[in-house]
């Protein structure tokens, strides 16, 4: 049985591939310990054309038996396998395994290619086909102009049914709408698509007749254009699918990684294509991850694609749904990004210590603005219904309806009541206010700051304690799940992690002149009006007896 080599990343034990053995003996890796069972064959930063070689059932996924096949035959067509760790699209002529037949053709086609050199390369391959002159059918001519064929597949099944219903007609099984009646004889119409469709024939005929010239001249490239692809992207696929080697490599990107997105002043990494909108926002709530939704736009090339980035340092109340940002994908071309979904959960324990303030700010912002409009609304309708019910009343007894009407005397004893209530609330409110001084009196000076803190620390405690343990727990794989993968393994991103898949601006310090800052007090005021504080602050106590109260 192979011995393989055993690491800890991100939380989890796993199996590290770092040689060119461990590929050979891939088969004999137990399934239980790959990180993924499977992933999509979309969405991945490496070649479409690479993974299709690997998705060998073209059903969209790269499964585990897919993956340990391809690497069993590479192992066969190359020397030594190590060098399948090269992630190069190159391959030296003596690397070739002249014991394995399919790498016997494949080296002839090599030595044809390189010319002389000891090395063979994609783009020389890939530079022979293009080379190759084959010779061409000529495409037959068109019987009618492009436009008009066109018209003829449009108006075809209409037409066809109108001549139909017409027999008929002559038999009285059917009757023709004579308003529908083509304005083209039946016998013009037929001889016309008869025409077209022998065209047509001819011209699949001639294409296919051209494209299998052209599979037979350069078909015996593509072997090793399929290998030198795999030597290339093979090993990156299996890093991120055995394992996530490159996700918890500080100087790589994994796979699945789709760029970086810029916004509020940080910049996230950790960015993923969304497949599906609704499915990821059910299923990465899970993640406990700090997730911005956006929909990102490149104009001048026409490319559009969703992503989620995960935010994992600063602070969140800048970040707003509508918030614009600009994304990069892996090549560097940039997007107008905007964030059309937030799903919060903490970043970090500091910003967990003012959560409940900022909810309980929130709620009271919202309650009082529901109030305000509550009482706007209800105001104007007043107001109108005032107008009305005196306009109407202006009318019925004759008089201008902008006369003002007479205003009603003062009431004292009707609002007796009204002064009663507001007189109990105050007095309810002072005499809470008395208890808590008083209360506060009896307690020592360090006994009133012990006090504060705990208030502090029940109220933000709780909000404290869950975010640690969210942060602890940030896993990636419900991410991962809802773009199709079929992950066996949980994605940690602990916070020693998580801070290095956010980075934030940092600024060195200056000493310059700002000509917009405010004017600067003297040192002389800066100092008065310190002792004024410290002044008016000891007149406090005293006169509240806290002198006495602290031992002073």
């Amino acid at each position: 049985m192979y011995n393989f080599t055993f690491t800890t990343i991100g939380g989890n034990t796993r199996v590290h591939i770092a040689k060119g053995e461990d590929l050979r003996h891939l088969r004999e890796l137990d399934e239980k310990m790959w990180t993924v069972l499977s992933c999509p064959t979309t969405g991945l930063e490496i070649s479409n054309e690479s993974l299709s070689l690997i998705d060998t059932d073209n059903d969209g996924h790269i499964r585990l038996d897919e993956v340990v096949g391809a690497a069993d035959r590479l192992c066969g067509i190359v020397r030594n396998p190590d060098i399948l760790l090269e992630e190069k699209d190159e391959m030296r002529l003596s690397d070739f395994n002249e014991e394995n037949e399919e790498a016997k053709q494949m080296l002839e086609i090599a030595r044809l290619v390189a010319g002389g050199k000891e090395t063979v390369t994609l783009a020389d391959v890939r530079a022979a086909v293009a080379a190759i002159a084959v010779e061409q059918q000529p495409m037959p001519e068109a019987p009618y102009a492009a436009d008009l064929i066109a018209a003829v597949h449009e108006n075809e099944t209409a037409y066809n049914a109108w001549f139909r219903a017409a027999e008929l007609e002559k038999l009285g099984l059917a009757t023709a709408d004579p308003e529908q009646k083509p304005k083209i004889e039946e016998k013009d119409w037929r001889e016309m698509t008869a025409a077209i469709a022998a065209y047509e024939a001819k011209t699949a005929e001639t294409t296919a007749a051209n494209q299998a010239a052209t599979d037979a001249a350069t078909g015996q490239y593509q072997p090793l254009i399929r290998l030198l692809l795999l030597k290339r992207d093979f090993y990156t696929l299996l890093k991120n699918y055995v394992s996530f080697q490159d996700f918890y490599n500080l100087e790589r990107k994994a796979d699945f990684q789709a760029g970086r997105l810029v916004i509020d002043q940080r910049a996230c990494e950790l960015c993923v294509r969304v497949a599906d909108a609704g499915k990821m926002a059910a299923e990465a709530a899970q993640s406990g991850m700090y997730l911005l939704f956006c929909d990102c736009v490149n104009k001048t090339q026409g490319k559009k694609m969703s992503i989620v980035a995960a935010m994992t340092q600063g602070d969140i109340h800048n970040l707003t749904v509508g918030k614009n940002a600009i994304f990069y994908d892996r090549d560097g071309l940039d997007y107008d990004a905007i964030v059309t979904k937030i799903i919060d959960n903490p970043i970090s324990i500091r910003q967990a210590f003012w959560t409940p303030y900022r909810k309980f700010a929130e709620w009271v912002s919202g309650l009082i603005n529901k109030s305000v409009a509550e009482k706007e609304a209800n105001s104007l309708e007043t107001l109108k219904s005032d107008a009305t019910t005196a306009t109407e009343k202006a009318k019925a007894e004759g008089a201008e309806p902008d006369k003002a009407p007479q205003k009603t005397p003062f009431d004292i004893a009707k609002f007796a009541g009204i002064f009663a209530a507001i007189g109990m609330a105050i007095g309810y409110i002072g005499a809470f206010l008395t208890s808590l001084v008083t209360g506060i009196a009896t307690l020592k000076w360090w006994q009133f700051i012990l006090v504060v803190l705990g208030i502090m620390l029940c109220i933000s405690g709780p909000s404290m304690l869950i975010a640690y343990f969210k942060l602890r727990r940030r896993n990636l794989a419900p991410v991962l799940n809802a773009n199709g993968w079929a992950i066996n393994a949980e994605a940690i991103i602990n916070i020693p992690f998580g801070a290095t898949l956010t980075t934030r601006a940092k600024y060195p310090l200056v000493k310059t002149k700002d000509p917009f800052a405010r004017n600067s007090v003297p040192v002389w005021a800066r100092w008065l009006i310190a002792v004024g504080c410290l002044l008016l602050i000891g007149c406090i106590l005293w006169l509240c007896g806290g002198l006495a109260w602290m031992g002073i």
